[in-house]
């Protein structure tokens, strides 16, 4: 399963880097593997461990932001293992 999440602390005024610092640094340390771009981090594994480091990370959050954004899309394919590799190496290959 892959999902990618974005979370977005509100009310605590445009600069939120620090607040999503710490998001990320829950998925990092999780072990699962991830990437981070400049909009959302994926993450891949099985459904609990993945919906278990979604949670932490927004719990991360909210320690210092009373209200939190969270988008989450999810690419669940029993049986399949590093998508978040395999899938932009197929983009790449169409594109060479």
């Amino acid at each position: 399963m892959l999902v990618a999440f974005s979370v977005t602390p509100i009310g605590v005024g445009e600069d939120v880097g620090d607040l999503v610092a710490e998001a990320v640094r829950v998925v990092r340390a999780s072990g699962l593997p991830n990437e981070t771009s400049a909009m959302f981090t994926t993450i891949e594994g099985e459904w609990d461990e993945v919906i278990d480091v979604v949670r932490r990370a927004v719990e991360a959050v909210t320690v210092k932001s009373g209200r939190v954004s969270l988008v989450l899309k999810a690419d669940i394919r029993p049986g399949v293992t590093d998508a978040i590799h395999a899938k932009v190496a197929s983009i790449e290959r169409h594109l060479a």
